[in-house]
């Protein structure tokens, strides 16, 4: 008699081949599909492969995936058993609209700069809907409704761009970018709007000039035992055009070693930072810019 069915499935078409599903994976699992780049142009994305002999379905990938790209099932019913067992916290992400500061106005400019395609006009409700099970965060409806909409990030970090260490030519961190935080303006240019980033690593993963990595022992205290674990990190990071780095995420209690190893895996050694850098701040000019049709909404409203 079966009585546990669990069923995994991925959503490539919202997979962007990002680097957290392979770090945080604890059987190692999950592999890179590399993407293909052509003349500075991603020609085949990026994807990654699941090892069904080695996957043990404990669900911490559905939870981190940024893309929400990953569901996971057992018997036809939503389950993710490091949840239930709160081996895992919940990531504190969210995305609220206040239809009452909001200008129906710029209704087809928000859809229209919504990454993941969740926001919707419910006309006869006339107010604004989000499919909160997918949308990622990505901030592009609260600078296009002028505040209306209200996101939280789980991640906290920074992405950097210097385009003087890139090959010339090369834009493929802008195709394979999920949101706008790197993207090609009208001009052909490459634009850098960290404000956007959902800090997936994907452009670290299409760009040319790879990350490279040493090994190193971790020690860690969960529930009164000491755990030491063999992790990685970059060793040539001032040499990468793009540079991806997480600082903190936001999460409900837990205590678990699980999540400990987890997150030493997926934050760079600035975790323990407590605020970000506020020299960058931001514009938001030049994040409406950013936006899909901005230039010529600012030209509209000024």
């Amino acid at each position: 008699m079966v009585t546990h069915h669990d069923v995994l499935t991925w959503d490539l078409e919202r997979c962007v081949g990002c680097q957290i599903g392979p770090k945080v994976c604890p059987k190692e699992a999950i592999s890179h599909i590399d993407g293909v780049v052509e003349n500075g142009r991603m020609v085949t994305k990026l994807l990654v492969d699941v090892d069904p002999d080695k996957c043990i379905f404990c669900g911490m990938c559905v939870e981190m995936c940024p893309m929400r790209a990953i569901t996971l099932t057992l018997n036809d019913e939503p389950y993710n058993p490091v949840i239930e067992y709160e081996a895992f916290p919940k990531l504190m992400k969210s995305t609220k609209f206040n239809k009452d500061a909001f200008d129906f106005g710029l209704k087809d400019f928000v859809i229209e700069n919504c990454s993941a395609n969740v926001i919707s006009y419910d006309a006869e409700r006339h107010t604004m809907k989000v499919d909160q099970e997918h949308c990622i965060r990505c901030r592009q409806c609260e600078v296009a409704s002028n505040g209306a909409f209200e996101v939280q990030q789980p991640w906290q970090g920074t992405v950097l761009l210097r385009r003087e260490l890139c090959v010339e030519g090369c834009l493929a961190c802008a195709d394979v970018c999920p949101t706008r935080a790197l993207h090609i303006d009208e001009n052909g240019e490459l634009v850098h709007a960290d404000y956007f980033c959902i800090k997936c690593g994907a452009c670290m993963q299409i760009c040319p000039i790879k990350a490279e990595w040493e090994e190193y022992d971790i020690h860690f205290e969960s529930q009164g035992v000491i755990y030491t674990r063999t992790h990685r990190r970059m060793t040539n990071a001032d040499d990468l055009p793009v540079l991806v780095e997480r600082w903190r995420v936001r999460h409900t209690p837990v205590e678990s070693a699980s999540w400990l190893e987890a997150l030493a895996k997926l934050a760079d050694e600035k975790a323990s930072q407590v605020e970000i850098d506020r020299k960058r701040a931001v514009r938001r000019k030049d994040l409406i810019l950013a936006l899909k049709g901005g230039k010529s909404h600012v030209k509209d409203h000024e």
